[in-house]
């Protein structure tokens, strides 16, 4: 037991020491703790302004290697002002630019330096001599070979070279030093002063180059206003005024793309450079045309109004086209407005001047009153209305504008008249005016045809001919389907009761002798010398029917109403010749002057209403 208790309590001791020792130890780390963390309080700000002064160090490095590369570049500015001085040259233009480029650097870095008043002047002078380079090829895409006439035009030639040698050049143009990007730098006022006259020089070049392209086009359509259909000629004109809007569009995209100053208010003033030639060629022409057609309005009436017709359609393209030019350039000035009034009021004159020119007609046409063939008015008649419907859009216009009726200057009634027309009564004007054209041409014949220079049988046949000539050929088989659409009703009756009048006073005229000689009855009391004396008149009267007719011809330009006419004429004759009363007389008088028979006097006649070489 006492072994036992001795080993307890040993093991007590042990237990107590090591108890003390633990507690010294916690003792300890609980110092080093407190010690690691006073230490590390101590160092962290120490670390963070050596990490500071690391980054201070490196720029400042950084710095003093930039320092030393300027400095480099500026002990090199002597080496470079003979580059500047010399001009880009052919493939060195990027050795140029980046010169030009390391001394407005210089600039930047040396401030108010004295020096960099020559640099500035050095950075200046190579800026001219790049707006040089810029000038000279814009001058050598503006010029060469015009393209040909008729051809069509979109816009003027510009080589591709030039436009890639344009377009590397500008790019470096735009980032030259300005007053409104570099106040201080001392040479951007000379630079802006260079570029202006730049941009300036491109707008007239191109300008004139423009005009150039199109004045060969445009002198073309003036000089075939004589030689070719009139109508064409007015289309032709639209095309050439469409070729020209064309180009200016096309020559505002080039615009904006290579000119070095880019401002709105610089880009619109700069177009209204480029299209003051284009506008001076184009009311030069447009002051041309309407000249020649003042001329001889009553030969190009058509031609006017073609053109009016083509203009008309370009109108808002043109619009468009103006706003580019700036909203204060020239506000008041429209020349494509201008040339549309002007071809307006020679229009407006076509309509009552074409009338009267009729209504005038019948008064001492010497040549109408000699020829029983159509009237030159008349063949003019015909030949207006055959191209009224080409141009219907622009004489209903110009119609609407005159009013209703105000083509006759106040004279005759019109055609259903009731209020006053406007937009969407475009069919009823042309009704109307051609109803009167008709009236007036009508009217005229009706004049000429009772001139007492010629019997009244040839004045039958020269208004028969004339009516049916006009209704022919603007009612029955006019040359446009579209033409009749403008003949109102009351158009087409006056036409056809004008020609069965026409008619009837043929028949009355030239073969009414005829009938009346065989009128009377053969087995009145005068006996066979008497009836005789009747036939033998007949025959007398029907040689000067005949040879009438193989000198004023019937209706040459009607084959089928000719042949018509004839069989109404052979049918009229023969229900008198070859009935009971001819039988009897040829039977009673064996006389040779009983000349024909029935099928002999129908044989003269079939022959008189032939066409071409059948006839007598």
């Amino acid at each position: 037991m006492d072994d036992e208790s001795a080993e307890i309590e040993l093991l007590e001791q042990n237990i107590n020491k090591t108890r003390h020792i633990s507690n010294r130890m916690i003792n300890i780390l609980d110092s080093f703790d407190t010690r690691l963390a006073k230490l590390e309080k101590s160092i962290l700000p120490l670390y963070n302004s050596t990490q500071i002064l690391q980054r201070r160090a490196n720029n400042i490095e950084k710095a003093l290697l930039k320092i030393d590369e300027v400095a480099s570049n500026h002990e090199g500015i002597e080496a470079e002002e003979a580059l500047i001085l010399r001009g880009p040259q052919p493939g060195q233009i990027d050795a140029y630019r980046d010169a030009l480029e390391r001394l407005n650097a210089s600039i930047a870095f040396k401030g108010s330096d004295p020096d960099s008043l020559e640099t500035a002047r050095l950075v200046e002078t190579g800026a001219k001599k790049l707006t040089q380079l810029y000038t000279k090829v814009v001058a050598e895409g503006s010029t060469g070979s015009i393209p040909p006439p008729g051809e069509e035009l979109t816009m003027c030639p510009f080589p591709a070279v030039s436009l890639s040698t344009l377009r590397n050049l500008v790019t470096f143009l735009r980032t030259l030093p300005l007053p409104s990007t570099h106040p201080s730098h001392a040479a951007a006022p000379g630079i802006l002063s260079t570029l202006k006259e730049a941009q300036k020089g491109y707008a007239d070049m191109r300008g004139t180059w423009a005009r150039k392209c199109l004045e060969t086009q445009g002198k073309r359509v003036l000089d075939r206003a004589d030689t070719i259909d009139a109508i064409v000629v007015g289309k032709d004109f639209g095309k050439w005024a469409e070729s020209l809007i064309s180009v200016a569009e096309t020559e505002y995209e080039l615009l904006v793309d290579l000119i070095p100053l880019t401002g709105p208010t610089m880009t619109a003033s700069t177009f209204d450079t480029l299209l003051n030639p284009i506008l001076v060629l184009f009311s030069t022409i447009v002051t041309s045309l309407v000249g020649s057609i003042k001329r001889s309005l009553q030969k190009f009436a058509f031609l006017a109004l073609s053109s009016f017709e083509s203009l008309s359609v370009l109108q808002p393209r043109w619009e468009k086209l103006l706003t580019l030019r700036g909203n204060e350039s020239r506000k008041d000035t429209n020349e494509f407005k201008e040339g549309l009034h002007a071809l307006r009021a020679v229009c407006l004159r076509s309509f009552p001047e074409f009338l009267a020119d009729l209504k005038m007609a019948s008064m001492g046409n010497t040549r109408a009153e000699q020829s029983t063939g159509p009237a030159d008015f008349t063949i003019q008649t015909v030949r207006y209305m055959d191209r009224l419907p080409e141009v219907r859009d622009a004489a209903a216009s110009i119609l609407l504008v005159v009013g209703d009726g105000n083509w006759k200057m106040g004279q005759g009634t019109q055609v259903g008249k009731g209020a006053k027309l406007g937009d969407g009564d475009e069919r009823v004007i042309l009704e109307h005016y051609a109803y009167d054209v008709v009236m007036t041409a009508l009217s005229s014949l009706m004049t000429v045809s009772k001139t007492p220079r010629r019997s009244p049988a040839l004045n039958a046949i020269f208004l028969l001919n004339n009516v049916s000539y006009l209704r022919q050929h603007i009612l029955v088989e006019p040359r446009l389907r579209s033409l009749p659409d403008l003949l109102s009703s009351p158009t087409r009756d006056v036409l056809n009761s004008n020609y069965r009048t026409a008619k009837a006073n043929y028949f009355d005229a030239n073969f009414s002798p005829l009938m009346q000689v065989l009128s009377d009855d053969p087995k009145d009391k005068s006996g066979k010398t008497a009836t005789k004396e009747k036939f033998i008149r007949f025959f007398d009267l029907f040689e000067e029917v005949l040879e009438r007719h193989k000198m004023a011809r019937v209706l040459e330009d009607d084959p089928a109403g000719r042949e018509a006419l004839g069989e109404e004429v052979i049918k009229l004759i023969l229900k008198n010749v070859s009935g009971v009363v001819y039988i009897i007389i040829h039977r009673l008088i064996k006389s040779p002057d009983i000349k024909m028979s029935p099928e002999t006097v129908t044989t003269q006649l079939r022959a008189l209403y032939r066409s071409g070489d059948d006839r007598l």
